[in-house]
């Protein structure tokens, strides 16, 4: 398979009144489709800013960011919106679930931006939560689902849309070890058997043993090597 993302000599900068900050120093990275990618390193390193400029929620400084063959940091911000509700799907530490809605609603919302009938949106959602065990719990809301629960229909309603890239940032940082395991092996479900490529950021070596390679990234670089245990 060839590359799905390609990053080239990316920099990110942010300036704070006179402050300047160098989050990312010249970043060459490639990412083939099919890939499960762990980003380490310690707080601070530029993690969650080199996935969030995968993921298409924030733009380079300098440099480039191709998927599948298209510059997305030079698509204007609509277009740049209508992408990554096309193209990527998001779990975050923090399950950002609405509460007031069920499980089944909370898997729409992605859908709500397409022109699926509502019938069709109930269908995908469905189907969504049954690969993620959770055909039963459809109608119910987070407030009564465990952590883990509450990851997982995160983790349906990223996969709704069908997108090509996860990006995971901590999504067991909030779990214990058994239930973090739980939804590492879901992940590792919708790469192997569903093509799904992830990169995924983490603090936890345990949880990086699951993708297919570590990449360490420090003080804005990467570091050579393989990440160690």
């Amino acid at each position: 398979m060839g590359n799905l993302v390609e990053i080239r000599g990316v920099t990110k900068v942010y300036r704070r009144g006179r402050e300047t900050i160098e989050v990312l120093r010249r970043i060459d990275l490639d990412i083939a489709a099919g890939d499960f990618v762990a980003l380490m390193g310690p707080s601070g390193s530029g993690k969650t800013t080199l996935l969030n400029l995968i993921g298409g929620l924030d733009r380079p400084t300098a440099g480039s960011v191709v998927f599948n063959g298209h510059r997305i940091d030079q698509l204007p911000s609509g277009l740049l919106s209508q992408w990554r509700a096309a193209h990527v799907g998001f779990v975050f530490q923090f399950y950002n679930l609405l509460p007031a809605l069920s499980a089944q609603r909370n898997v729409e919302l992605p859908l709500l931006l397409t022109r699926l009938s509502a019938a069709q949106r109930r269908r995908r959602a469905e189907i969504a939560l049954t690969l993620m065990g959770l055909g039963n719990r459809a109608r119910h809301k987070p407030k009564e689902l465990s952590g883990g629960e509450e990851q997982r229909v995160a983790i349906a309603r990223a996969i709704v849309s069908d997108p090509e890239l996860l990006v995971c940032d901590e999504p067991t940082g909030e779990l214990d070890r058994g239930t973090a395991d739980e939804v590492l092996t879901l992940l590792q479900m919708l790469n192997r058997d569903h093509g799904k490529t992830v990169v995924m950021v983490t603090h936890d070596p345990k949880a990086a043993d699951y993708a297919h390679r570590r990449l360490q990234i420090d003080k804005g670089t990467l570091v050579g090597g393989p990440c160690p245990t």
